[in-house]
């Protein structure tokens, strides 16, 4: 019985993490890497608006699914919901288009702050790879994407230890309550931080971002317990986290150019997948250990706080510096 449990759970986790992750992978970052070609003046709001898609599928997806889930099994679900995806891709890449190379749109201008800061050549991945502002902007999207999911994996945790989960707010059990506002600022999060960083710079909205993500890590933990607050703040801290999306793939290729951006920011994208196995297990763990939730949310305010310390000293200074040498 514990046997084919085990083989269960590690074939689900092969198709759904491995292959599922591989198919959502592709057209997530070949999305990408079209918008920040097609519109050089506005990388921040067009990565944005893409990775909010992204984010906001889940709120008209997750309910089917986890119906036919209960209805049909596991296998089922995923066997329709697969094809589904492949078709819609298959479709809807009929019309995506490259742009010509250095394509910028008609009358249309970055802003100073940001002209300042885009590279004049494009850089091949192998050139990105030798260049330590790339190994930078993966350390601190490593930790942002892991700070983030050790929260993320754990608000049904939270909100059961807590005793929160099923109190009524506006009518409604806290936690689905708190779900649904999430996924709805973690859509929003994208274009708007994206569009702020447009005008004002990505590393100087790094720093915003990562630093309200912090201090909503720091309040929703002074006020777990109750309720109406909780879900307020769970809200804030996905808006400060889902950010990650849209500009991180603005400021690599800002840095590293728009001809080889997809492939450039596969290589990036590779982060999450570390901030996937780090975040859940981690926060686990250190649950486990200090048996009380203080360590884990005291560990992701720290690594937000490092994060965006990072982004107006280190990041700043060595973009700068690549470009003047590029």
């Amino acid at each position: 019985m514990i046997s084919a449990w085990v083989d269960n759970i590690w074939a689900l986790y092969f198709t759904y993490g491995v292959l599922g992750g591989f198919g959502t992978g592709i057209i997530y970052v070949g999305i990408i890497g079209l918008m920040v070609r097609w519109f050089p003046d506005r990388r921040g709001l067009a990565t944005g608006l893409a990775a909010a898609g992204y984010g906001f599928g889940a709120f008209f997806t997750s309910f089917p699914i986890d119906s036919m889930i209960k209805n049909s099994g596991y296998a089922h679900t995923l066997v329709v919901w697969g094809i589904i995806q492949g078709v819609i891709g298959i479709v809807a890449a009929q019309w995506l288009r490259t742009p010509p190379d250095n394509y910028q749109v008609a009358g249309a201008a970055p802003a100073p702050a940001i002209a300042a800061r885009q590279s004049q050549r494009s850089y091949s991945p192998r050139e990105m790879l030798q260049n330590p502002v790339f190994y930078l902007l993966f350390l601190m999207m490593s930790m942002m994407s892991t700070s983030g999911l050790m929260v993320v994996s754990n608000v049904g945790p939270f909100a059961k230890e807590f005793g929160v989960a099923d109190v009524l707010v506006m009518g409604m059990a806290a936690l689905p309550l708190s779900l649904t506002l999430s996924r709805v600022t973690n859509g929003l999060t994208r274009p708007f931080f994206g569009w702020v960083s447009d005008h004002i710079g990505r590393e100087a909205t790094m720093t915003l971002a990562f630093s309200l993500e912090a201090v909503a890590i720091l309040v929703l933990f002074a006020f777990i317990n109750q309720p109406a607050l909780f879900v307020v703040l769970t809200g804030l801290v996905f808006f400060g986290w889902g950010e990650i999306f849209s500009l991180f793939p603005s400021t690599l290729t800002d840095t590293f150019g728009p001809k080889y951006a997809a492939t450039n920011y596969g290589f990036l994208y590779i982060a999450q997948g570390v901030g996937s196995i780090l975040g859940g297990p981690a926060a686990a763990f250190l649950k486990q250990t200090t048996g009380s939730w203080t360590a884990v949310f005291i560990v992701v305010a720290v690594l937000d706080a490092l994060t965006a310390l990072l982004a107006t000293t280190a990041l700043r200074s060595m973009r700068r510096r690549h470009l003047l040498a590029g």
